[in-house]
Protein backbone atom coordinates (compact mmCIF):
# COMPACT_ATOMS: atom_id res chain seq x y z
CA UNK A 1 0.00 0.00 0.00
CA UNK A 2 1.51 3.38 -0.91
CA UNK A 3 2.70 5.07 2.05
CA UNK A 4 0.08 8.29 1.40
CA UNK A 5 -2.54 6.08 1.40
CA UNK A 6 -1.24 4.09 4.69
CA UNK A 7 -1.65 7.79 6.19
CA UNK A 8 -4.99 8.66 5.04
CA UNK A 9 -6.26 5.25 6.31
CA UNK A 10 -4.41 5.32 9.92
CA UNK A 11 -6.37 8.87 10.16
CA UNK A 12 -9.56 7.53 9.39
CA UNK A 13 -9.16 4.52 11.87
CA UNK A 14 -7.12 6.35 14.56
CA UNK A 15 -10.16 7.89 16.53
CA UNK A 16 -12.23 4.73 15.59
CA UNK A 17 -10.10 2.25 17.68
CA UNK A 18 -9.49 4.70 20.30
CA UNK A 19 -13.04 4.84 20.84
CA UNK A 20 -13.33 0.81 20.47
CA UNK A 21 -10.29 0.57 22.96
CA UNK A 22 -11.68 3.41 25.85
CA UNK A 23 -15.68 1.14 25.51
CA UNK A 24 -13.75 -1.65 26.07
CA UNK A 25 -11.65 -0.50 29.22
CA UNK A 26 -14.39 1.12 30.46
CA UNK A 27 -16.06 -2.39 30.34
CA UNK A 28 -13.33 -3.94 32.12
CA UNK A 29 -13.31 -1.52 35.00
CA UNK A 30 -17.03 -2.32 35.40
CA UNK A 31 -16.26 -6.21 36.75
CA UNK A 32 -19.98 -6.91 36.22
CA UNK A 33 -20.25 -6.71 32.64
CA UNK A 34 -17.34 -9.14 31.58
CA UNK A 35 -17.53 -11.62 34.97
CA UNK A 36 -19.49 -13.49 37.84
CA UNK A 37 -20.69 -11.48 40.58
CA UNK A 38 -19.08 -12.54 44.02
CA UNK A 39 -22.56 -11.92 45.29
CA UNK A 40 -23.70 -11.40 49.40
CA UNK A 41 -23.07 -15.10 50.74
CA UNK A 42 -19.47 -16.44 52.29
CA UNK A 43 -20.21 -19.28 49.52
CA UNK A 44 -20.36 -16.81 46.91
CA UNK A 45 -17.33 -14.94 47.80
CA UNK A 46 -15.46 -18.65 48.20
CA UNK A 47 -16.85 -19.59 44.49
CA UNK A 48 -15.72 -16.26 43.33
CA UNK A 49 -12.40 -16.14 44.66
CA UNK A 50 -11.87 -19.86 43.36
CA UNK A 51 -12.79 -18.81 39.93
CA UNK A 52 -10.23 -15.92 39.48
CA UNK A 53 -7.54 -18.26 40.77
CA UNK A 54 -8.38 -20.99 38.08
CA UNK A 55 -8.89 -18.23 35.51
CA UNK A 56 -5.00 -16.45 36.74
CA UNK A 57 -3.67 -19.99 36.24
CA UNK A 58 -5.28 -20.80 32.79
CA UNK A 59 -3.70 -17.29 31.66
CA UNK A 60 -0.31 -17.52 33.14
CA UNK A 61 -0.47 -20.88 31.40
CA UNK A 62 -1.29 -19.19 27.80
CA UNK A 63 1.54 -16.46 28.37
CA UNK A 64 3.97 -19.03 29.19
CA UNK A 65 3.20 -21.52 26.82
CA UNK A 66 2.06 -18.84 23.55
CA UNK A 67 5.40 -17.00 24.78
CA UNK A 68 7.69 -20.05 24.05
CA UNK A 69 5.90 -20.92 21.33
CA UNK A 70 6.13 -17.38 19.58
CA UNK A 71 9.71 -16.77 20.54
CA UNK A 72 10.40 -20.81 18.97
CA UNK A 73 8.59 -19.56 15.53
CA UNK A 74 10.53 -16.22 15.44
CA UNK A 75 14.29 -17.34 16.51
CA UNK A 76 14.29 -20.74 14.93
CA UNK A 77 12.97 -20.23 12.01
CA UNK A 78 13.87 -21.72 8.67
CA UNK A 79 14.83 -18.22 7.54
CA UNK A 80 17.83 -17.42 9.65
CA UNK A 81 19.18 -21.24 8.72
CA UNK A 82 17.82 -23.24 11.67
CA UNK A 83 17.10 -26.77 10.82
CA UNK A 84 14.22 -28.74 12.69
CA UNK A 85 15.78 -31.03 15.13
CA UNK A 86 14.29 -34.45 15.00
CA UNK A 87 13.53 -36.03 18.90
CA UNK A 88 10.93 -38.38 20.72
CA UNK A 89 10.78 -40.52 23.96
CA UNK A 90 12.67 -37.85 25.72
CA UNK A 91 12.31 -38.75 29.35
CA UNK A 92 12.76 -35.35 30.79
CA UNK A 93 9.99 -33.38 28.43
CA UNK A 94 7.56 -36.46 29.01
CA UNK A 95 8.30 -35.77 33.17
CA UNK A 96 7.86 -32.31 32.58
CA UNK A 97 4.48 -32.57 30.73
CA UNK A 98 2.90 -35.47 32.58
CA UNK A 99 4.01 -33.90 36.47
CA UNK A 100 3.62 -30.10 36.00
CA UNK A 101 0.08 -30.15 34.84
CA UNK A 102 -0.50 -33.04 37.55
CA UNK A 103 0.67 -30.17 40.54
CA UNK A 104 -1.22 -27.68 39.14
CA UNK A 105 -4.63 -29.36 38.75
CA UNK A 106 -4.00 -30.75 42.42
CA UNK A 107 -3.07 -27.02 43.22
CA UNK A 108 -6.82 -25.76 42.23
CA UNK A 109 -8.31 -29.16 42.93
CA UNK A 110 -7.71 -28.55 46.71
CA UNK A 111 -9.58 -25.12 47.40
CA UNK A 112 -12.41 -26.47 44.63
CA UNK A 113 -13.09 -29.36 46.82
CA UNK A 114 -13.54 -26.67 50.11
CA UNK A 115 -15.96 -25.18 48.16
CA UNK A 116 -18.16 -27.63 47.20
CA UNK A 117 -18.00 -29.29 50.66
CA UNK A 118 -19.29 -26.19 51.52
CA UNK A 119 -21.86 -25.61 49.11
CA UNK A 120 -23.13 -29.37 50.03
CA UNK A 121 -23.53 -28.58 53.63
CA UNK A 122 -27.08 -28.15 53.80
CA UNK A 123 -27.06 -29.27 57.92
CA UNK A 124 -28.33 -27.40 60.95
CA UNK A 125 -30.59 -24.78 59.01
CA UNK A 126 -32.44 -22.18 60.73
CA UNK A 127 -35.52 -22.83 58.60
CA UNK A 128 -36.61 -25.02 55.66
CA UNK A 129 -38.52 -23.46 52.31
CA UNK A 130 -39.59 -26.50 49.94
CA UNK A 131 -39.82 -24.86 46.49
CA UNK A 132 -41.58 -26.18 43.38
CA UNK A 133 -41.70 -25.58 40.02
CA UNK A 134 -44.99 -25.11 37.50
CA UNK A 135 -45.33 -24.50 34.36
CA UNK A 136 -44.60 -21.58 34.51
CA UNK A 137 -44.65 -20.39 37.91
CA UNK A 138 -42.66 -21.07 41.80
CA UNK A 139 -44.57 -22.20 44.92
CA UNK A 140 -43.00 -21.22 48.29
CA UNK A 141 -43.54 -23.82 51.50
CA UNK A 142 -42.62 -21.99 54.76
CA UNK A 143 -42.24 -25.47 57.25
CA UNK A 144 -43.61 -24.68 60.44
CA UNK A 145 -44.41 -26.72 63.94
CA UNK A 146 -48.34 -27.58 62.90
CA UNK A 147 -49.90 -26.45 59.58
CA UNK A 148 -51.09 -23.04 61.05
CA UNK A 149 -47.15 -22.01 61.63
CA UNK A 150 -46.82 -23.24 58.29
CA UNK A 151 -47.03 -20.62 54.69
CA UNK A 152 -47.41 -21.29 50.84
CA UNK A 153 -47.88 -19.42 48.14
CA UNK A 154 -47.41 -19.24 44.22
CA UNK A 155 -45.19 -16.88 42.82
CA UNK A 156 -46.27 -15.45 39.47
CA UNK A 157 -44.39 -13.10 36.59
CA UNK A 158 -45.60 -9.41 37.45
CA UNK A 159 -44.75 -7.85 34.69
CA UNK A 160 -47.56 -6.79 32.56
CA UNK A 161 -48.85 -8.38 29.00
CA UNK A 162 -48.78 -4.56 27.68
CA UNK A 163 -44.85 -4.98 28.32
CA UNK A 164 -44.39 -8.15 27.10
CA UNK A 165 -46.64 -7.68 23.33
CA UNK A 166 -44.83 -4.52 23.06
CA UNK A 167 -47.94 -2.18 23.65
CA UNK A 168 -45.91 -0.09 26.13
CA UNK A 169 -42.17 0.38 27.19
CA UNK A 170 -39.98 -2.30 29.06
CA UNK A 171 -39.83 -1.56 32.85
CA UNK A 172 -36.43 -1.40 34.55
CA UNK A 173 -37.24 -5.24 36.15
CA UNK A 174 -38.57 -6.30 32.41
CA UNK A 175 -39.58 -10.27 33.10
CA UNK A 176 -37.67 -10.28 36.15
CA UNK A 177 -40.58 -9.11 38.84
CA UNK A 178 -43.07 -11.30 40.40
CA UNK A 179 -46.33 -10.35 42.25
CA UNK A 180 -45.69 -12.98 45.38
CA UNK A 181 -41.37 -12.58 46.37
CA UNK A 182 -40.00 -15.09 48.74
CA UNK A 183 -38.77 -13.34 51.98
CA UNK A 184 -35.69 -14.53 54.14
CA UNK A 185 -33.75 -12.83 57.00
CA UNK A 186 -30.42 -11.55 56.86
CA UNK A 187 -27.64 -13.30 57.95
CA UNK A 188 -29.41 -16.83 58.80
CA UNK A 189 -28.93 -20.17 57.13
CA UNK A 190 -32.28 -21.16 55.17
CA UNK A 191 -32.27 -24.19 53.34
CA UNK A 192 -33.78 -24.82 50.08
CA UNK A 193 -35.94 -28.29 49.71
CA UNK A 194 -36.23 -28.36 45.49
CA UNK A 195 -38.38 -30.17 43.38
CA UNK A 196 -40.73 -29.88 40.53
CA UNK A 197 -44.80 -30.49 39.77
CA UNK A 198 -44.57 -31.68 35.59
CA UNK A 199 -41.23 -31.38 34.03
CA UNK A 200 -37.37 -29.98 34.68
CA UNK A 201 -36.97 -26.53 36.42
CA UNK A 202 -33.75 -25.14 37.69
CA UNK A 203 -34.07 -22.57 40.96
CA UNK A 204 -31.06 -20.18 40.31
CA UNK A 205 -30.15 -17.08 42.21
CA UNK A 206 -26.39 -15.72 41.09
CA UNK A 207 -26.13 -13.35 44.07
CA UNK A 208 -26.86 -16.09 46.99
CA UNK A 209 -25.17 -18.74 45.53
CA UNK A 210 -27.80 -21.04 44.78
CA UNK A 211 -28.75 -22.76 41.41
CA UNK A 212 -30.25 -26.35 41.72
CA UNK A 213 -32.42 -28.59 39.45
CA UNK A 214 -35.76 -28.86 40.28
CA UNK A 215 -36.94 -32.29 39.00
CA UNK A 216 -40.31 -34.44 39.77
CA UNK A 217 -40.06 -36.92 42.35
CA UNK A 218 -37.13 -36.16 43.53
CA UNK A 219 -36.06 -33.40 46.10
CA UNK A 220 -33.01 -31.69 46.00
CA UNK A 221 -31.30 -29.50 48.57
CA UNK A 222 -29.51 -26.15 48.62
CA UNK A 223 -28.47 -23.23 50.66
CA UNK A 224 -27.88 -20.12 51.15
CA UNK A 225 -26.64 -17.45 53.99
CA UNK A 226 -27.31 -13.68 52.76
CA UNK A 227 -25.26 -11.25 54.28
CA UNK A 228 -26.69 -7.70 52.93
CA UNK A 229 -30.03 -6.70 53.24
CA UNK A 230 -31.51 -6.22 49.16
CA UNK A 231 -33.77 -7.36 46.94
CA UNK A 232 -31.84 -10.44 44.88
CA UNK A 233 -33.48 -11.77 41.44
CA UNK A 234 -33.10 -14.49 39.54
CA UNK A 235 -34.79 -17.32 37.12
CA UNK A 236 -35.20 -20.69 35.79
CA UNK A 237 -32.16 -21.71 34.40
CA UNK A 238 -33.94 -24.54 32.71
CA UNK A 239 -35.89 -25.00 29.46
CA UNK A 240 -38.85 -26.34 30.70
CA UNK A 241 -41.51 -25.40 27.72
CA UNK A 242 -43.40 -22.34 25.76
CA UNK A 243 -42.86 -19.18 28.90
CA UNK A 244 -39.63 -20.63 30.25
CA UNK A 245 -38.32 -17.12 30.22
CA UNK A 246 -41.42 -15.71 32.18
CA UNK A 247 -40.52 -17.51 35.28
CA UNK A 248 -38.16 -14.88 37.29
CA UNK A 249 -37.63 -15.31 41.00
CA UNK A 250 -37.25 -12.43 43.25
CA UNK A 251 -35.97 -12.82 46.94
CA UNK A 252 -36.08 -10.45 49.75
CA UNK A 253 -33.45 -10.44 52.14
CA UNK A 254 -34.59 -8.18 55.61
CA UNK A 255 -33.43 -7.96 59.27
CA UNK A 256 -35.45 -10.64 61.33
CA UNK A 257 -37.74 -7.97 62.42
CA UNK A 258 -38.75 -7.27 59.22
CA UNK A 259 -39.20 -11.25 58.07
CA UNK A 260 -41.05 -11.45 61.54
CA UNK A 261 -43.80 -8.81 60.30
CA UNK A 262 -43.86 -10.38 56.82
CA UNK A 263 -44.21 -13.82 58.08
CA UNK A 264 -46.84 -12.85 60.44
CA UNK A 265 -48.79 -10.94 57.61
CA UNK A 266 -48.60 -14.51 55.66
CA UNK A 267 -50.20 -16.03 58.29
CA UNK A 268 -52.93 -13.77 59.21
CA UNK A 269 -53.94 -13.66 54.99
CA UNK A 270 -53.84 -17.53 55.21
CA UNK A 271 -56.02 -17.27 57.97
CA UNK A 272 -57.83 -15.10 56.74
CA UNK A 273 -58.37 -17.26 53.15
CA UNK A 274 -59.42 -20.50 55.29
CA UNK A 275 -62.10 -17.86 57.06
CA UNK A 276 -63.54 -16.55 52.68
CA UNK A 277 -63.66 -19.98 51.74
CA UNK A 278 -66.77 -20.56 53.95
CA UNK A 279 -68.65 -17.46 53.19
CA UNK A 280 -70.88 -17.10 49.98
CA UNK A 281 -70.25 -14.01 47.53
CA UNK A 282 -72.39 -12.60 44.86
CA UNK A 283 -71.53 -12.96 41.14
CA UNK A 284 -70.00 -9.97 40.66
CA UNK A 285 -67.50 -10.23 43.48
CA UNK A 286 -66.40 -14.02 41.86
CA UNK A 287 -66.31 -12.28 38.63
CA UNK A 288 -63.99 -9.68 40.01
CA UNK A 289 -61.64 -12.05 41.92
CA UNK A 290 -61.35 -14.47 39.25
CA UNK A 291 -60.47 -11.96 36.28
CA UNK A 292 -57.43 -11.53 38.67
CA UNK A 293 -57.00 -15.23 38.77
CA UNK A 294 -57.67 -15.47 35.27
CA UNK A 295 -54.86 -13.04 34.11
CA UNK A 296 -52.20 -14.54 36.15
CA UNK A 297 -52.89 -18.32 35.41
CA UNK A 298 -54.77 -18.85 32.57
CA UNK A 299 -54.71 -15.65 30.04
CA UNK A 300 -50.57 -16.54 28.78
CA UNK A 301 -52.17 -19.73 27.37
CA UNK A 302 -55.81 -18.76 26.82
CA UNK A 303 -55.57 -15.16 25.84
CA UNK A 304 -56.46 -11.82 27.47
CA UNK A 305 -59.50 -11.94 25.86
CA UNK A 306 -60.24 -15.38 26.03
CA UNK A 307 -59.67 -15.64 22.12
CA UNK A 308 -56.62 -18.48 22.54
CA UNK A 309 -53.14 -19.12 21.76
CA UNK A 310 -51.49 -22.11 22.60
CA UNK A 311 -54.86 -23.04 24.62
CA UNK A 312 -58.12 -23.13 23.29
CA UNK A 313 -60.66 -20.13 23.27
CA UNK A 314 -62.26 -19.72 26.37
CA UNK A 315 -65.09 -17.42 24.53
CA UNK A 316 -67.94 -19.55 22.90
CA UNK A 317 -66.28 -22.90 23.94
CA UNK A 318 -68.11 -25.86 24.70
CA UNK A 319 -66.11 -26.46 28.36
CA UNK A 320 -67.34 -22.86 28.92
CA UNK A 321 -70.58 -22.92 28.33
CA UNK A 322 -71.18 -26.56 28.63
CA UNK A 323 -72.40 -28.37 32.08
CA UNK A 324 -70.40 -27.28 35.05
CA UNK A 325 -68.87 -30.36 36.37
CA UNK A 326 -67.20 -30.88 33.00
CA UNK A 327 -65.62 -27.53 33.18
CA UNK A 328 -64.51 -28.34 36.98
CA UNK A 329 -62.84 -31.22 35.46
CA UNK A 330 -60.66 -29.86 32.81
CA UNK A 331 -59.41 -26.97 35.70
CA UNK A 332 -59.33 -29.28 38.73
CA UNK A 333 -57.19 -32.31 36.57
CA UNK A 334 -56.11 -30.72 33.57
CA UNK A 335 -56.99 -32.66 29.92
CA UNK A 336 -54.54 -35.38 29.03
CA UNK A 337 -52.79 -34.83 25.91
CA UNK A 338 -52.54 -30.97 26.02
CA UNK A 339 -50.57 -28.31 27.39
CA UNK A 340 -53.40 -27.62 29.91
CA UNK A 341 -52.31 -28.66 33.43
CA UNK A 342 -54.34 -29.94 36.51
CA UNK A 343 -54.85 -26.57 38.28
CA UNK A 344 -56.44 -28.53 41.35
CA UNK A 345 -52.90 -28.09 43.65
CA UNK A 346 -51.95 -24.96 42.51
CA UNK A 347 -55.61 -22.80 42.72
CA UNK A 348 -56.74 -22.91 46.38
CA UNK A 349 -60.61 -24.08 46.25
CA UNK A 350 -61.93 -20.35 46.72
CA UNK A 351 -59.97 -19.18 43.20
CA UNK A 352 -60.53 -22.42 41.42
CA UNK A 353 -64.19 -21.09 41.88
CA UNK A 354 -64.16 -17.60 41.04
CA UNK A 355 -61.84 -18.40 37.93
CA UNK A 356 -64.75 -20.80 36.74
CA UNK A 357 -67.40 -18.42 37.69
CA UNK A 358 -64.92 -15.65 35.87
CA UNK A 359 -65.05 -18.14 32.33
CA UNK A 360 -68.30 -18.93 31.79
CA UNK A 361 -69.69 -14.94 32.54
CA UNK A 362 -66.78 -12.82 30.48
CA UNK A 363 -65.74 -13.04 26.96
CA UNK A 364 -69.67 -12.99 25.89
CA UNK A 365 -70.30 -16.46 27.62
CA UNK A 366 -72.99 -15.30 29.73
CA UNK A 367 -73.95 -17.88 31.28
CA UNK A 368 -74.89 -17.03 34.77
CA UNK A 369 -73.11 -19.54 36.81
CA UNK A 370 -72.16 -18.27 40.63
CA UNK A 371 -69.62 -21.36 41.81
CA UNK A 372 -68.53 -20.85 45.69
CA UNK A 373 -65.19 -22.69 46.78
CA UNK A 374 -67.71 -25.65 48.81
CA UNK A 375 -68.68 -26.18 45.48
CA UNK A 376 -65.03 -27.45 44.28
CA UNK A 377 -64.88 -29.35 47.35
CA UNK A 378 -67.68 -30.89 46.58
CA UNK A 379 -66.57 -31.79 43.31
CA UNK A 380 -62.75 -32.41 44.86
CA UNK A 381 -64.88 -35.06 47.30
CA UNK A 382 -66.14 -37.11 44.28
CA UNK A 383 -63.03 -38.79 43.62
Amino acid sequence: MHSKAKRLLSLLLGPVLLTAAAGAWADLADRSTVNMSPGVTAVGHDIYNLHMLVIWISVGIGVAVFSVMFYSLVAHRKSQGHQADHWHEHLGAELAWTFIPFIILGFMAWPAIQTLLKIYDTEEPAMDIVITGYQWKWKYEYLGATPEDSVSFFSNLATPQSEIQGKEAKGEFYLLEVDEPIHIPVNTKVRFLITANDVIHSWWVPELAVKKDAIPGIMNEAWTKAEKVGIYRGQCAELCGKDHGFMPIVVVVEEQADYDKWLNGKKAEAKKLRELMAQTFTLEEQIARGEKVYQASCAACHGANGEGGVGKPIAGSKIATGPVDGHLKAAVNGVPGTAMQAFGGILNDLDMAAVVTYQRNAFGNNMGDNLQAVDVYKFKSKK
